[in-house]
C-alpha cells in the first residue's frame, strides 16, 4: 500500500513536496469516489495546461457534507488516493478536511486551477483567490453522460 501511496502529500511533508513538484502547476479538486471516464477525461485535460497536476481530495469527512447521498464516499480517503495517485497524468494527491479547498489552494498556489465544465468558473471563490496572485482558473468541458452519482444509481438498479 505505500507505494500505492507515494503521491500522497501529507501536512507534515507538504512543503518539501510542492517544491519537488514542476511548474507551471495545475490544481484541481474533487471527491473522485468511482472513478469514470469523464474524470480522467478532466484529469488529462487539466495536465494538458501545466508541467505537473495537483489532485486535491475531499477527505471523508468533507465527502460527507456535500450531500452526495447515503453511503457516500463509497471509497475511503485513501483508497481514493491511491487510485488517483495510479493515474500516470497525476503528480501530486492531497486531502482536504474542509468543504472547499481554499485554504490548502493557498498553501499551493498554482499556476492555473481547473473545475469540470459542471460548475460555474466564475462563482468560485477559489477563481478569485488563484486570480488574486495572477493565476488563471477555467472550467474544462464537461464530459456528457458521466457521473458517480448516475454510476450508483445505475448499479443500485442492477444495470450498470
Amino acid at each position: 500500500m505505500d507505494d500505492l501511496l507515494r503521491k500522497l502529500l501529507r501536512r507534515d511533508d507538504e512543503a518539501a513536496g510542492l517544491a519537488r513538484l514542476p511548474r507551471p502547476l495545475v490544481f484541481t479538486n474533487g471527491v473522485f469516489d468511482l472513478l469514470h471516464r469523464g474524470h480522467v477525461s478532466g484529469l488529462t485535460a487539466a495536465r494538458s495546461l501545466g508541467a505537473g497536476l495537483v489532485v486535491a481530495l475531499n477527505s471523508d469527512a468533507s465527502a460527507r457534507g456535500l450531500g452526495k447521498g447515503p453511503g457516500r464516499p463509497l471509497n475511503t480517503e485513501l483508497d481514493r488516493a491511491c487510485v488517483i495517485g495510479a493515474l500516470a497524468v497525476v503528480d501530486a494527491v492531497m486531502l482536504f478536511d474542509e468543504p472547499t479547498p481554499l485554504a490548502l489552494l493557498a498553501r499551493v498556489r498554482p499556476e492555473v486551477y481547473v473545475k469540470g465544465g459542471d460548475y460555474d468558473i466564475e462563482s468560485l471563490a477559489e477563481t478569485a483567490l488563484v486570480r488574486g496572485w495572477g493565476g488563471r482558473a477555467l472550467a474544462l468541458p464537461y464530459v456528457e453522460g458521466y457521473s458517480t452519482t448516475r454510476l450508483v444509481q445505475a448499479i443500485l438498479r442492477g444495470a450498470a
